[in-house]
């Protein structure tokens, strides 16, 4: 019975309660145009404080799972995804809508991004619990490397401007720098300001960064509030049958597999995932000639791939300690706040807690797949809502979560100042991603450099002379030189 010692406490009254609450906000959201989960799950934290970190983090990875199903509802009835994560559902999920099959083409995407998640969470548990196994003999050189390996990897992936987005990572890392050495204990780049003492804190510069840019996006953009109507009600044929599943099984299981492999590279997110997915089956299939005019191969690789790299992405975080998309970033803010240190050492002290965890994302992915059928009518409905009517509440959650964590207007200002470095940032096409994981990873990066060097009196041969830091150098140039190589040729 310890096998399913796990699920059983995932499905405790309290912690499924938590878990059904995260997957139905995460669906909700998720479906509104210009909401995102990164948004949701930053102005989530500071209302878990006072929750069981068990509960805490089984609602925030429900919302994961939520927020990236849920964009699915509008990318296919209104040709609106409401995340970047089914940008690629819109191509044929909406033709599909206009020839009248709205109810096909989100049934087909609910159970793509059901089996799409159920695939990676089968990995996250064959891998996380091997992989930090491993990784508790690694020396600092070597989380050293892999960290280097994650930020660069971020780099080249990054969206538009491959320089934009080593600015980006470095800013990040900039901005961990203030408050007290964690090595010698002195406070630094505080400049007498006694609030800096403890750094500029995560949860309000990830409150600023996503909730409170994305206000005053909306505010300035004048078609950022966007009024959603005319979504289509008609739903019929929403349920797959066996010669459905026969048909798209193997499409399924493929977008699936990129997509873990995808969510598990860092910072890569879930609409490179589908892109990528999306591409492949294009590339595979008996009628190429379809896609872009209501595939329903073309609907299955995307919904597939982008819920696959929810599970891929956690693989990294609870191995590692290292995030695979921003979202990661955030989560790990969640272990922090609560206590908890990610990384290898996290399953080693709290193996009960990481199980229980992965117990949750199952059961928030059969909970999505029964809120998505039961109400995507309802959530469409609401989906239409002008945004412009949701953001009076949005900034006042903004000021009560910055406020919250430690009683300082401080706080508020941090998020305040930077709501508008995210939207200067994105106006001027700088990624996010590498800003937030460069602040996450920063702090590990320095202290495990730090502690290398203290052990071999400041030599950094073992960094260039070890095989942990050699491969992750090796996988760095490889995937520097391909990424070259396809935006020359393109």
């Amino acid at each position: 019975m310890e096998l399913f010692d796990p699920l059983f406490a995932a499905l405790a009254p309290i912690t499924f309660f938590y878990i059904v609450l995260g997957v139905v906000l995460g669906i909700v959201v998720g479906s509104i145009p210009g909401l995102t989960g990164s948004m949701l799950i930053a102005l989530s934290l500071p209302f878990t404080f006072k929750m069981d970190a068990l509960n805490a983090i089984s609602m925030l990875c429900a919302m994961y799972v939520g927020a990236v199903s849920g964009s699915l509802i509008t990318a296919v009835l209104m040709r609106m995804p409401g995340t970047a994560a089914s940008v690629m559902t819109t191509f044929d999920g909406y033709p599909m809508t206009e020839q009248g099959k709205a109810g096909r083409a989100i049934g087909l995407a609910i159970v793509a991004s059901f089996v799409g998640g159920i695939i990676s969470w089968i990995f996250l548990v064959l891998l996380a619990r091997p992989l930090s196994i491993v990784a508790v003999r690694f020396s600092p050189f070597d989380f050293f490397a892999m960290i280097m390996m994650a930020l660069a990897l971020l780099v080249v992936l990054s969206r538009g401007n491959m320089l934009k987005g080593l600015i980006a990572g470095f800013f990040g890392m900039l901005i961990a720098l203030p408050g007290l050495d964690p090595i010698g204990g002195n406070y630094r780049f505080t400049y007498g300001i006694d609030a800096l003492n403890d750094g500029f804190k995560l949860l309000p510069v990830l409150v600023g960064l996503f909730a409170g840019n994305q206000v005053l996006a909306e505010v300035l953009n004048p078609g950022g509030a966007r009024a959603t109507g005319g979504v289509r009600q008609d739903l019929k044929g929403m349920f797959m049958g066996l010669r459905d599943f026969a048909q798209h099984w193997f499409g399924m299981i493929r977008a699936s597999l990129i997509g873990t492999w995808i969510g598990i590279l860092p910072g890569v997110g879930a609409n490179i995932g589908s892109a990528f997915a999306y591409s492949v089956a294009k590339s595979f299939s008996r009628r190429p000639q379809d896609f872009g005019k209501g595939s329903e191969e073309g609907v299955i690789a995307s919904e597939a791939a982008n819920n696959a790299t929810v599970g891929g992405a956690l693989v990294p975080l609870f191995a590692l300690g290292i995030p695979g998309s921003v979202v990661d970033a955030i989560l790990i803010g969640g272990l922090i706040i609560h206590g908890l240190q990610p990384g290898p050492g996290l399953y080693r002290s709290n193996p009960e807690f990481v199980e229980t965890i992965f117990a949750a994302v199952l059961i928030a992915n059969v909970v999505m797949l029964g809120v998505m059928y039961l109400a995507t009518g309802f959530i469409a409905r609401i989906a239409s809502v002008p945004t412009k009517l949701l953001l009076p509440g949005v900034l006042v959650l903004c000021v009560i979560g910055s406020f919250a964590l430690a009683n300082s207007w401080f706080d508020v200002g941090v998020m305040l100042v930077f709501a508008v470095v995210g939207f200067a940032m994105e106006r001027k096409n700088y990624p996010l991603a590498p800003l937030v994981i460069g602040l996450v990873l920063a702090p590990i990066a320095e202290t495990s450099f730090r502690q290398a060097t203290m052990f071999t009196g400041g030599s950094v041969l073992p960094l260039l002379a070890t095989p942990v830091p050699i491969l992750c150098a090796l996988l760095t140039a490889g995937m520097w030189y391909m990424m070259f190589r396809i935006r020359r040729d393109g």
